[in-house]
Protein backbone atom coordinates (compact mmCIF):
# COMPACT_ATOMS: atom_id res chain seq x y z
CA UNK A 1 0.00 0.00 0.00
CA UNK A 2 1.01 3.60 -0.55
CA UNK A 3 0.34 5.68 2.56
CA UNK A 4 0.39 9.47 2.67
CA UNK A 5 1.23 11.16 5.97
CA UNK A 6 0.07 14.77 6.21
CA UNK A 7 1.74 16.57 9.10
CA UNK A 8 5.11 15.56 10.52
CA UNK A 9 5.05 16.96 14.02
CA UNK A 10 5.62 14.61 16.97
CA UNK A 11 2.46 12.55 16.43
CA UNK A 12 2.95 12.31 12.66
CA UNK A 13 6.48 11.02 13.20
CA UNK A 14 5.24 8.50 15.74
CA UNK A 15 2.78 7.18 13.15
CA UNK A 16 5.57 7.06 10.56
CA UNK A 17 7.81 5.01 12.87
CA UNK A 18 4.98 2.64 13.71
CA UNK A 19 4.01 2.13 10.06
CA UNK A 20 7.61 1.25 9.26
CA UNK A 21 7.72 -1.09 12.26
CA UNK A 22 4.59 -2.80 10.92
CA UNK A 23 6.27 -3.40 7.58
CA UNK A 24 4.94 -0.53 5.47
CA UNK A 25 7.57 0.85 3.09
CA UNK A 26 5.73 2.88 0.45
CA UNK A 27 5.22 6.07 2.46
CA UNK A 28 4.83 9.57 1.04
CA UNK A 29 5.20 12.70 3.20
CA UNK A 30 3.06 15.78 2.59
CA UNK A 31 4.81 18.66 4.33
CA UNK A 32 4.53 22.40 4.85
CA UNK A 33 7.91 22.46 6.69
CA UNK A 34 6.44 24.23 9.71
CA UNK A 35 7.35 21.46 12.16
CA UNK A 36 9.77 22.46 14.94
CA UNK A 37 11.57 19.09 14.96
CA UNK A 38 14.79 18.27 13.12
CA UNK A 39 14.42 16.48 9.79
CA UNK A 40 17.08 13.77 10.11
CA UNK A 41 14.66 10.89 10.73
CA UNK A 42 12.66 11.85 7.63
CA UNK A 43 15.64 11.50 5.29
CA UNK A 44 15.05 9.06 2.46
CA UNK A 45 11.27 9.43 2.31
CA UNK A 46 9.72 11.18 -0.71
CA UNK A 47 8.36 14.61 0.20
CA UNK A 48 5.64 16.55 -1.60
CA UNK A 49 4.61 20.10 -0.67
CA UNK A 50 1.57 20.27 -3.00
CA UNK A 51 -1.45 18.19 -1.97
CA UNK A 52 -2.76 17.80 -5.52
CA UNK A 53 0.59 16.37 -6.61
CA UNK A 54 0.62 14.07 -3.57
CA UNK A 55 -2.84 12.73 -4.47
CA UNK A 56 -1.68 12.36 -8.06
CA UNK A 57 0.53 9.54 -6.80
CA UNK A 58 -2.69 7.71 -5.83
CA UNK A 59 -2.12 6.83 -2.18
CA UNK A 60 -4.37 4.10 -0.78
CA UNK A 61 -4.62 5.78 2.61
CA UNK A 62 -3.85 9.08 4.31
CA UNK A 63 -2.83 9.75 7.90
CA UNK A 64 -4.09 13.23 8.84
CA UNK A 65 -1.80 14.42 11.64
CA UNK A 66 -1.38 18.11 10.87
CA UNK A 67 -2.69 20.77 13.32
CA UNK A 68 -6.36 20.42 14.23
CA UNK A 69 -7.47 23.58 12.42
CA UNK A 70 -6.03 22.21 9.16
CA UNK A 71 -7.43 18.67 9.27
CA UNK A 72 -10.39 19.15 6.95
CA UNK A 73 -8.42 21.07 4.32
CA UNK A 74 -6.44 17.86 3.77
CA UNK A 75 -8.95 15.19 4.80
CA UNK A 76 -11.66 16.24 2.33
CA UNK A 77 -9.45 16.15 -0.80
CA UNK A 78 -7.95 12.84 0.37
CA UNK A 79 -11.41 11.35 0.87
CA UNK A 80 -12.56 12.63 -2.53
CA UNK A 81 -9.48 10.98 -4.07
CA UNK A 82 -10.57 7.63 -2.63
CA UNK A 83 -8.15 7.37 0.29
CA UNK A 84 -8.90 5.49 3.47
CA UNK A 85 -8.43 7.97 6.32
CA UNK A 86 -6.76 7.93 9.70
CA UNK A 87 -7.74 11.24 11.34
CA UNK A 88 -6.04 12.48 14.44
CA UNK A 89 -8.34 13.75 17.14
CA UNK A 90 -10.22 16.01 17.38
CA UNK A 91 -11.61 16.10 13.86
CA UNK A 92 -11.62 19.89 13.65
CA UNK A 93 -12.08 23.11 15.61
CA UNK A 94 -15.88 23.06 15.11
CA UNK A 95 -18.54 20.99 13.34
CA UNK A 96 -18.47 22.84 10.03
CA UNK A 97 -17.65 20.52 7.13
CA UNK A 98 -17.85 17.29 9.12
CA UNK A 99 -21.14 16.16 7.57
CA UNK A 100 -19.64 16.77 4.13
CA UNK A 101 -16.61 14.65 5.02
CA UNK A 102 -18.85 11.86 6.30
CA UNK A 103 -20.97 11.99 3.12
CA UNK A 104 -17.89 11.79 0.88
CA UNK A 105 -16.55 8.82 2.82
CA UNK A 106 -19.92 7.09 2.60
CA UNK A 107 -20.32 7.71 -1.14
CA UNK A 108 -16.76 6.65 -1.93
CA UNK A 109 -16.94 3.66 0.38
CA UNK A 110 -13.73 4.75 2.10
CA UNK A 111 -13.10 3.44 5.62
CA UNK A 112 -12.00 5.95 8.27
CA UNK A 113 -10.57 5.64 11.77
CA UNK A 114 -10.39 8.47 14.32
CA UNK A 115 -7.24 8.48 16.47
CA UNK A 116 -8.52 8.09 20.01
CA UNK A 117 -5.83 5.65 21.12
CA UNK A 118 -7.21 5.01 24.62
CA UNK A 119 -9.67 2.61 22.99
CA UNK A 120 -6.64 0.34 22.58
CA UNK A 121 -5.37 0.67 26.15
CA UNK A 122 -5.41 -2.74 27.91
CA UNK A 123 -6.78 -1.16 31.09
CA UNK A 124 -9.68 0.49 29.27
CA UNK A 125 -10.38 -2.66 27.27
CA UNK A 126 -10.58 -4.57 30.57
CA UNK A 127 -12.93 -1.97 32.05
CA UNK A 128 -15.12 -2.11 28.94
CA UNK A 129 -15.30 -5.90 29.26
CA UNK A 130 -16.27 -5.69 32.94
CA UNK A 131 -19.06 -3.27 32.07
CA UNK A 132 -20.24 -5.45 29.18
CA UNK A 133 -20.27 -8.51 31.45
CA UNK A 134 -22.42 -6.71 34.04
CA UNK A 135 -19.74 -6.82 36.73
CA UNK A 136 -20.13 -3.10 37.51
CA UNK A 137 -23.92 -3.19 37.47
CA UNK A 138 -25.78 0.03 36.73
CA UNK A 139 -23.26 2.83 36.30
CA UNK A 140 -24.08 5.87 38.39
CA UNK A 141 -21.14 8.17 37.72
CA UNK A 142 -17.62 8.59 36.34
CA UNK A 143 -14.93 11.10 37.17
CA UNK A 144 -11.83 11.95 35.10
CA UNK A 145 -8.99 14.26 36.14
CA UNK A 146 -6.34 15.03 33.52
CA UNK A 147 -3.92 17.82 34.32
CA UNK A 148 -0.53 18.19 32.66
CA UNK A 149 1.91 21.13 32.66
CA UNK A 150 2.04 22.35 29.06
CA UNK A 151 5.67 23.58 29.01
CA UNK A 152 6.80 20.02 29.84
CA UNK A 153 5.11 18.44 26.82
CA UNK A 154 7.66 19.25 24.10
CA UNK A 155 10.90 20.36 25.80
CA UNK A 156 12.50 21.05 22.42
CA UNK A 157 10.17 23.98 21.64
CA UNK A 158 8.73 27.07 23.31
CA UNK A 159 5.29 25.94 24.50
CA UNK A 160 3.83 29.26 23.34
CA UNK A 161 4.44 28.37 19.67
CA UNK A 162 3.07 24.82 19.92
CA UNK A 163 -0.28 24.05 18.31
CA UNK A 164 -1.73 23.27 21.75
CA UNK A 165 -1.23 26.91 22.75
CA UNK A 166 -2.29 28.61 19.52
CA UNK A 167 -5.90 29.42 18.77
CA UNK A 168 -5.42 29.62 15.00
CA UNK A 169 -4.11 26.04 14.93
CA UNK A 170 -6.92 24.61 17.06
CA UNK A 171 -5.23 24.68 20.45
CA UNK A 172 -6.75 24.93 23.90
CA UNK A 173 -7.04 22.30 26.58
CA UNK A 174 -10.59 21.22 25.65
CA UNK A 175 -9.68 20.36 22.05
CA UNK A 176 -6.17 19.10 22.78
CA UNK A 177 -7.04 16.79 25.70
CA UNK A 178 -10.43 15.59 24.43
CA UNK A 179 -9.58 11.88 24.77
CA UNK A 180 -11.67 11.39 27.94
CA UNK A 181 -14.78 12.67 26.15
CA UNK A 182 -14.42 9.75 23.75
CA UNK A 183 -13.50 7.04 26.23
CA UNK A 184 -16.19 8.05 28.74
CA UNK A 185 -18.81 8.00 25.98
CA UNK A 186 -17.46 4.61 24.86
CA UNK A 187 -17.64 3.18 28.39
CA UNK A 188 -20.83 4.82 29.72
CA UNK A 189 -22.83 5.12 26.51
CA UNK A 190 -24.35 7.94 24.52
CA UNK A 191 -24.39 11.51 25.85
CA UNK A 192 -27.56 13.58 25.67
CA UNK A 193 -26.57 16.89 27.29
CA UNK A 194 -23.46 18.80 28.30
CA UNK A 195 -22.48 21.64 30.58
CA UNK A 196 -19.09 23.27 30.57
CA UNK A 197 -16.72 25.65 32.31
CA UNK A 198 -13.83 26.88 30.15
CA UNK A 199 -11.32 29.52 31.20
CA UNK A 200 -7.72 30.74 31.28
CA UNK A 201 -6.59 30.93 34.91
CA UNK A 202 -2.86 30.18 35.12
CA UNK A 203 0.18 32.41 34.65
CA UNK A 204 1.09 30.62 31.43
CA UNK A 205 1.30 32.96 28.45
CA UNK A 206 -1.57 31.57 26.38
CA UNK A 207 -4.24 32.83 24.00
CA UNK A 208 -6.38 29.73 24.64
CA UNK A 209 -8.10 28.20 27.64
CA UNK A 210 -5.94 26.28 30.11
CA UNK A 211 -8.73 24.69 32.16
CA UNK A 212 -12.04 23.05 31.31
CA UNK A 213 -14.64 21.17 33.32
CA UNK A 214 -17.23 19.20 31.37
CA UNK A 215 -20.28 17.53 32.84
CA UNK A 216 -22.18 15.05 30.70
CA UNK A 217 -25.56 13.47 31.21
CA UNK A 218 -25.81 10.07 29.53
CA UNK A 219 -28.86 8.42 27.98
CA UNK A 220 -28.51 5.61 30.55
CA UNK A 221 -29.01 8.10 33.39
CA UNK A 222 -25.34 8.05 34.34
CA UNK A 223 -23.49 11.29 35.04
CA UNK A 224 -19.84 12.01 34.21
CA UNK A 225 -17.42 14.81 35.00
CA UNK A 226 -14.13 15.53 33.20
CA UNK A 227 -11.52 18.00 34.43
CA UNK A 228 -8.76 19.08 32.02
CA UNK A 229 -5.92 21.54 32.59
CA UNK A 230 -2.52 22.68 31.34
CA UNK A 231 -1.00 23.44 34.75
CA UNK A 232 -1.09 20.42 37.10
CA UNK A 233 2.34 19.28 38.30
CA UNK A 234 3.19 16.47 38.46
CA UNK A 235 1.01 15.16 35.66
CA UNK A 236 -2.18 13.47 36.82
CA UNK A 237 -4.56 11.39 34.72
CA UNK A 238 -7.07 9.31 36.65
CA UNK A 239 -10.46 7.68 36.12
CA UNK A 240 -13.06 6.51 38.63
CA UNK A 241 -16.31 4.74 37.80
CA UNK A 242 -19.00 4.05 40.39
CA UNK A 243 -21.64 1.40 39.75
CA UNK A 244 -24.31 -0.46 41.72
CA UNK A 245 -22.16 -3.62 41.97
CA UNK A 246 -18.58 -2.36 41.84
CA UNK A 247 -16.25 0.64 41.72
CA UNK A 248 -13.27 0.98 39.40
CA UNK A 249 -10.26 3.28 39.56
CA UNK A 250 -7.35 3.74 37.15
CA UNK A 251 -4.22 5.88 37.40
CA UNK A 252 -1.99 6.48 34.37
CA UNK A 253 1.10 6.79 36.58
CA UNK A 254 0.98 3.07 37.41
CA UNK A 255 -1.54 2.01 34.73
CA UNK A 256 -3.08 -0.23 37.37
CA UNK A 257 -6.83 -0.88 37.50
CA UNK A 258 -8.33 -1.30 40.96
CA UNK A 259 -11.70 -3.01 41.36
CA UNK A 260 -13.79 -2.81 44.52
CA UNK A 261 -16.62 -5.31 44.96
CA UNK A 262 -18.53 -5.04 48.26
CA UNK A 263 -18.93 -8.81 48.51
CA UNK A 264 -15.18 -9.26 48.24
CA UNK A 265 -14.60 -6.72 51.05
CA UNK A 266 -11.62 -5.00 49.50
CA UNK A 267 -9.81 -3.87 46.41
CA UNK A 268 -8.27 -6.17 43.82
CA UNK A 269 -5.58 -4.85 41.49
CA UNK A 270 -4.77 -5.67 37.88
CA UNK A 271 -1.36 -4.54 36.71
CA UNK A 272 -0.30 -3.92 33.10
CA UNK A 273 2.05 -6.34 31.36
CA UNK A 274 5.63 -5.85 32.50
CA UNK A 275 6.70 -4.76 29.01
CA UNK A 276 3.82 -2.30 28.48
CA UNK A 277 4.85 1.02 26.92
CA UNK A 278 2.80 4.06 25.93
CA UNK A 279 3.66 3.54 22.27
CA UNK A 280 1.88 0.17 22.43
CA UNK A 281 -1.42 2.10 22.21
CA UNK A 282 -0.39 3.83 19.00
CA UNK A 283 1.16 0.69 17.53
CA UNK A 284 -1.99 -1.35 18.18
CA UNK A 285 -4.10 1.50 16.80
CA UNK A 286 -2.05 1.66 13.59
CA UNK A 287 -2.12 -2.12 13.17
CA UNK A 288 -5.90 -1.89 13.48
CA UNK A 289 -5.99 0.86 10.84
CA UNK A 290 -4.07 -1.31 8.38
CA UNK A 291 -6.65 -4.05 8.96
CA UNK A 292 -9.45 -1.50 8.49
CA UNK A 293 -7.96 -0.49 5.13
CA UNK A 294 -7.93 -4.16 4.09
CA UNK A 295 -11.53 -4.52 5.38
CA UNK A 296 -10.50 -7.19 7.86
CA UNK A 297 -11.82 -5.16 10.79
CA UNK A 298 -14.41 -2.45 11.32
CA UNK A 299 -13.16 0.89 12.72
CA UNK A 300 -13.04 0.81 16.51
CA UNK A 301 -13.66 4.58 16.50
CA UNK A 302 -15.67 5.66 13.47
CA UNK A 303 -16.08 9.03 11.81
CA UNK A 304 -19.53 9.18 13.48
CA UNK A 305 -17.85 8.73 16.87
CA UNK A 306 -15.45 11.55 16.05
CA UNK A 307 -18.30 13.83 15.02
CA UNK A 308 -20.16 13.11 18.27
CA UNK A 309 -17.07 14.05 20.29
CA UNK A 310 -16.87 17.28 18.28
CA UNK A 311 -20.52 18.04 19.08
CA UNK A 312 -19.83 17.50 22.79
CA UNK A 313 -16.81 19.83 22.65
CA UNK A 314 -18.82 22.54 20.94
CA UNK A 315 -21.68 22.12 23.42
CA UNK A 316 -19.20 22.58 26.30
CA UNK A 317 -17.89 25.78 24.70
CA UNK A 318 -21.47 27.01 24.16
CA UNK A 319 -22.43 26.27 27.75
CA UNK A 320 -19.38 28.16 29.04
CA UNK A 321 -19.69 31.15 26.72
CA UNK A 322 -23.44 31.61 27.07
CA UNK A 323 -23.60 30.48 30.71
CA UNK A 324 -26.13 27.79 29.89
CA UNK A 325 -26.56 25.21 32.62
CA UNK A 326 -27.04 22.42 30.08
CA UNK A 327 -26.84 22.19 26.30
CA UNK A 328 -28.81 19.40 24.64
CA UNK A 329 -26.99 17.47 21.92
CA UNK A 330 -28.52 16.71 18.51
CA UNK A 331 -30.37 13.43 18.70
CA UNK A 332 -28.86 10.40 17.02
CA UNK A 333 -31.42 8.28 15.18
CA UNK A 334 -32.85 5.69 17.53
CA UNK A 335 -31.42 7.38 20.64
CA UNK A 336 -33.20 9.95 22.77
Amino acid sequence: MKILIAGLGSIGRRHLRNLVRLGEQDILLFRTHHATLADEELAGYPVVTDLEKALGQKPDAAVISNPTALHLSVALPCAQAGCALFLEKPLSVDCEGLDELQDVLRKKGNPALVGFQFRFHPAFCQIAQWIKDGLVGKIYSAEVYWGEYLPDWHPWEDYRVSYSARKELGGGVLLTLCHPIDYIRWLLGEVKSVSGFVSQVSDLELEVEDVADIRMRHVSGAYSHIHLDYFTRPKRHTLQIIGSHASISWDETSNEIRLYQPNEKGWSTIRPPADFERNDLFLTEMRHFLNVIKQREKPACSIADGIRVQQIIMAAYQSAEQQQLEVALPEIQGIK
